[in-house]
């Protein structure tokens, strides 16, 4: 599928250490153009390292890094140009208004695109006259990813994008992000929110300890976990878990109040309906759903930390 798809990010064998601390440790991937990539990680697993060395706002120790071409260490005038980037904890100066760094960031590009639109489809169109200082978190927020949506980038870099957003202005965002996408910027996104990461990501990239764990579609992730189906239904009559459990595929099964949950891979579904003929058990309200990449997630990081421990 990708292998006629421009590559718009390289990162190659990317090592960065801070003093005995190993924050990235041999990072390799490939973003291609047009597409939503999610960096996926617990909090120190080396995210926010990487983003900022393809930003070329950190310096590896070792590796190889490409933004359309460009190395952003060595050429950081000319990754400007085609990089967007809007970091976890960006700060402007506190008495500039909204409308004069607006009106600033668009003076810094030959072609931006125009910022009242992109101020009002962020709902900022009320607030240009305000201070950065007087501004909420979530206005804080919206503000820098208009900054860096508003020089037209080919690439942009968005780390926590909805930090501090409510619900609507979060799928605003959202709606926002698949625009830019569907004109053909890549977006890289480093998020904590599983929700995110499924709605809006093309790829993703399970970080852990400065390593990439896993890398696929968030449907590939999902197949892959333990619970890749999730199986419910209610009952009025005691049934045998145990031997649930010990089905082909099944990763957990349990009872609460007369729902009963069962994890699984694909087609364990079927394995629990012919199980529970055989018990004499007739289910109710049976309903069978996809795993989501939460259950993905902590199946694989759960992993990890197990095999790390046996170490």
């Amino acid at each position: 599928m990708h292998q006629e798809r421009a590559t718009a990010v390289v990162v190659d064998g990317l090592r960065k250490t801070y003093g005995a601390k190993v924050a990235v440790d041999e990072i390799s991937l490939n973003v291609y153009e047009g597409e939503i990539f999610g960096i996926l990680g617990p909090n120190g697993a080396g995210k926010s390292t990487t983003v900022e060395s393809i930003a070329g706002l950190r310096v590896g120790d070792k590796g190889r890094i490409r933004v359309h071409g460009i190395d952003p260490r060595t050429d950081r005038a000319a990754v400007t140009e085609v990089l967007g980037v809007q970091l976890q904890e960006a700060k402007l100066q506190p008495k500039i208004t909204v409308k004069e760094a607006l009106e600033l960031w668009s003076a810094f590009y030959p072609d931006p695109e125009p910022w009242a639109p992109l101020a009002e489809r962020l709902g900022l169109g009320g607030h240009l006259q305000q201070r950065f200082e007087h501004l909420s978190g979530g206005q804080q927020q919206r503000l820098s990813i208009a900054l860096a949506m508003i020089g037209r980038p080919r690439v942009v870099v968005l780390d926590e994008l909805t930090t501090g957003l409510d619900p609507r202005a979060r799928r605003e965002v959202w709606d926002l992000v698949r625009d830019v996408r569907d004109r053909g910027v890549t977006v890289l996104l480093v998020t904590h929110s599983m929700e995110e990461a499924q709605t809006l990501c093309d790829r993703i990239a399970i970080v852990d300890s400065g390593r990439i764990r896993a890398l696929d579609t968030p449907a590939g992730l999902i197949d892959a976990a333990s619970a890749a189906t999730i199986t419910t239904f209610e009952t009025e009559v005691a049934i045998d878990l145990a031997a649930l459990r010990e089905l082909d595929g099944v990763a957990a099964a349990r009872s609460e109040n007369g729902l009963v949950t069962v994890e699984g891979a694909e087609g364990v579904a079927l394995a629990v309906v012919e199980a529970l003929r055989t018990q004499g058990v007739t289910p109710q309200r049976f309903r069978v759903a996809a795993g989501t990449l939460d259950a993905a997630y902590l199946d694989l990081t759960e992993t990890i930390t197990a095999m790390e421990a046996l170490r």
